[in-house]
This record gives C-alpha cells, sequence and structure tokens, in this order.
C-alpha cells in the first residue's frame, strides 16, 4: 500500500492544533516573540555504558513511543509531535542519541564507538532502565536505522515501527562495493570524514557542515536561525565528532567495531527481514542519499504501508511534517 499525501494543506491547521496540545510539557513562543518551541528540563539515566538525556511526556501507563533522531539533527525534530501523541494518550521517549545532548559516557575509558549495533544495543539499554517491555519504535537518518535494527533484532520488544526512508540496516561488505558516480558524490562527506583533515574540519566547522547539511537535504525548508540554533546546542556534546567520525568510518570498514557487537554485526550483514508492523515514509523533496521505496518492500513481511508526503518535504519529515509522522505512528500502533 503506497500513499501521497500533500502537506501543504495542513500546515496552518497543524501549527494550531500542536499550541494547544503541546502545553503541559512544551514551551511554544508567543505572537510577539519568536523563539521555537522547546522541551523542558529532560530526565537522565543509567543505560548500558551512557547515561542518557531524554523527554519523557505523557501519561506514564500509556503505550510507549520511542522516538529516535538523525544526525546532524535532535531531539528537537520531534518537538510538534510529541504532543501530539500525548493526546492520543501515549507515553512519548525521544533520547538523545550517543554523542548528543545530555548523553554522555559513564566511563572516560569506554570506546567512542558509532557503529550501528552500538545505537541498537543502546535503546534496548534504556528500555531496559525504564522497565518499558514494548514499544512503537519510529525515526529518521540514523533514528531510522536504529529503529529497524531494534525491530529485526529484538522484535519482543518492538510493537511496531515508523521508519523514514524505509529499510536502513547496513553492512561494512556492502559499504565496500563502489557506486556510480552521481551517488558516490552525494555521500562526499563520508570520504571526508575518513581523512584527519575531515575529523578537524569537522570538530572546527560543525555548524557550517551542519547548515549545509539540512539546506541540501531539505531544500524547501524554511527553517530559521532560532530553530537551527536550539539543535547545534545539541552537537557541543564532549563526544559529539568522535562519534559522528567513528560512525562514518566504520560503515566503510575504516574503523574497527567492538567485539561485543560482533555477533549483532554478522546478523545484520545479511540483511535481515523486519516481520512486525511497519509504515515507512519518504518526503517527495529529500535531498539525501535515500532508497527508492520499491527496493525495501521485500524487506518488510508483516503489515506495510509506505507513505510519501507532498508539498516539499525533506530528509527531517517529522520536523516537517509532524503531523503526518504523527499520524503514520498512532496508525501503526492501531495494527
Amino acid at each position: 500500500m503506497s500513499e501521497t499525501i500533500d502537506q501543504n494543506r495542513r500546515r496552518l491547521i497543524g501549527a494550531g492544533a500542536v499550541t494547544i496540545a503541546a502545553a503541559p510539557f512544551v514551551t511554544i513562543a508567543s505572537a510577539q516573540a519568536s523563539p521555537p518551541a522547546s522541551f523542558g528540563p529532560l530526565k537522565q539515566v543509567d543505560a548500558g555504558p551512557l547515561t542518557i538525556g531524554y523527554v519523557d511526556a505523557g501519561p506514564a501507563d500509556g503505550p510507549p513511543v520511542i522516538l529516535l533522531h538523525g544526525w546532524p539533527y535532535d531531539i528537537h525534530a520531534f518537538v510538534e509531535v510529541v504532543p501530539l501523541l500525548v493526546a492520543k494518550g501515549h507515553r512519548v521517549i525521544v533520547p538523545h542519541l550517543r554523542g548528543h545532548g545530555t548523553t554522555l559516557f559513564r566511563s572516560a575509558d569506554a570506546p567512542r564507538n558509532g557503529q550501528q549495533a552500538a545505537l541498537g544495543q543502546d535503546v534496548i539499554a534504556l528500555m531496559d532502565a525504564l522497565k518499558i517491555g514494548t514499544a512503537i519504535v519510529a525515526g529518521f537518518d540514523w533514528g531510522a536505522r536504529t529503529a529497524c535494527i531494534v525491530a529485526a533484532l529484538w522484535p519482543a520488544r518492538c510493537k511496531a515501527l515508523v521508519s523514514v526512508s524505509g529499510y536502513l540496516i547496513g553492512s561494512q561488505e556492502a559499504n565496500r562495493m563502489p557506486l556510480p558516480p552521481k551517488a558516490e558524490y552525494q555521500w562526499w562527506y563520508q570520504y571526508y570524514f575518513a581523512t584527519e583533515r575531515g575529523r578537524e574540519g569537522y570538530g572546527k566547522y560543525r555548524r557550517d557542515f551542519s547548515r549545509l547539511i539540512w539546506g541540501t537535504a531539505s531544500p524547501k525548508w524554511r527553517f530559521d536561525d532560532a530553530t537551527f540554533d536550539r539543535s547545534m546546542a545539541s552537537l557541543d556534546n564532549p563526544d559529539h565528532v568522535a562519534i559522528v567520525i567513528h560512525n562514518y568510518r566504520w560503515r566503510l570498514g575504516l574503523a574497527e567495531g567492538e567485539p561485543a557487537y560482533d555477533a549483532m554485526e554478522k546478523t545484520l550483514a545479511t540483511g535481515p527481514v523486519i516481520a512486525v508492523p511497519t509504515i515507512t515514509m519518504e518526503g517527495d523533496t529529500n535531498g539525501a542519499p535515500h532508497p527508492d521505496p520499491a527496493n525495501y518492500r521485500g524487506k518488510f513481511s508483516g503489515k506495510y504501508a509506505h507513505r510519501t508526503i507532498g508539498g516539499g518535504v525533506g530528509h527531517n519529515l517529522p520536523q516537517e511534517a509532524p503531523r503526518d509522522f504523527a499520524q503514520a505512528v498512532i496508525e501503526v500502533g492501531s495494527w
């Protein structure tokens, strides 16, 4: 099943609904002031090797939803999604991924590891710490890959899945295969990060770098400086650069992972089929590298639907089209 949804006609209605629903836990700017909405104080919990900073909104006994952000973004990608889900009775957890915001390593000696299995294990550790047995897991970019990993490796913990850009689980072996020049060009920063110049450059110019990525990945998204700055504060995490660089170097087989994740990575490298109920989503103006939905349909064996969101929606779909993203989470949770 596939649908195209025009986002333009929903924007004015969505803005008013979010303002009303968000009041208990999201700060909304007045008509005279222009700062964007923001979450209140975050919670913090020890989970695996990390102390994770996270939003916890809605009724404690509500059906849990875990929302996972991408790079170079942060939890504020979901600031307008959260109140819509809470209004439907969900408990919504939005963690900072490792290397972002207030999520920190508990030990100075822990490897600053950004490999895909580590991020998936972080979600399970968080669920264990919060005593959440099963949850709907949803995300975009790094968060979509992580959500797919949770659904593939721990299906008993994943009630349902929403994944922007579909099936994103990768393998080092597959990533070694050369792509046509146009596709390689889109991944320019992956090769930049493979160099020490890239590591130093990202550390020095991460805000300029992120603004470039935001603009190319979502060419029709007219975000303002305040919205951008709100998320960039999360990239000041002391481990951020190390995690990002390791993530991309590991993908290309240029950096080692941790042995603790070897078995998981072996399974993930086979491209496991995901059996939990799933909705995949795509913006019609996604400027970031992403697979064609037809290419990953066979990776989902349970109840499945795809949504293409029209109206100039780019890579950061939850922030650009929050009502459509929230509706997908609500719908898949009812299957």
